[in-house]
């Protein structure tokens, strides 16, 4: 999977239902290649397109179920490699980067904020 594929489908996970021009704003890619992108990955089931129920002119794209696994297993398996490497740093580094944990926090709500703008 493309690393624009994988962050469009983390994007859907964090933000809900977007539509294709938001998606390509987001992910920094144009919208003919993001309409691409969006109808690979509903071939693999793993999003799927649907109306808006309030503007039945917008077609938004959802993360199925599918889709929704695939970013869980990628997100655990993150998690594993950082523990192991966590797991060989000394205490005093462990004690720093615990430190240093809310600061990363509110950079990371920062960047997202940024990145992905108001949701529609």
């Amino acid at each position: 999977m493309s690393l624009t594929s994988a962050a469009t489908l983390a994007t859907l996970d964090r933000s809900g239902p977007r539509r294709i021009t938001d998606l390509a704003s987001v992910e920094g890619v144009t919208q003919p290649a993001m309409t691409a992108l969006v109808r690979v990955m509903e071939e693999s089931g793993l999003v799927e397109r649907r109306g808006d129920v309030s503007d039945k002119r917008v077609t938004l794209v959802y993360l199925t179920e599918t889709g929704a696994s695939y970013v869980r297993t990628r997100r655990q398996a993150g998690v594993h490699a950082f523990e192991r490497l966590i797991g060989e740093l000394t205490g005093d580094e462990v004690e720093a980067l615990m430190a240093a944990l809310p600061a990363l926090k509110h950079l990371a709500e920062l960047e997202s904020q940024d990145r992905e703008g108001p949701k529609r």
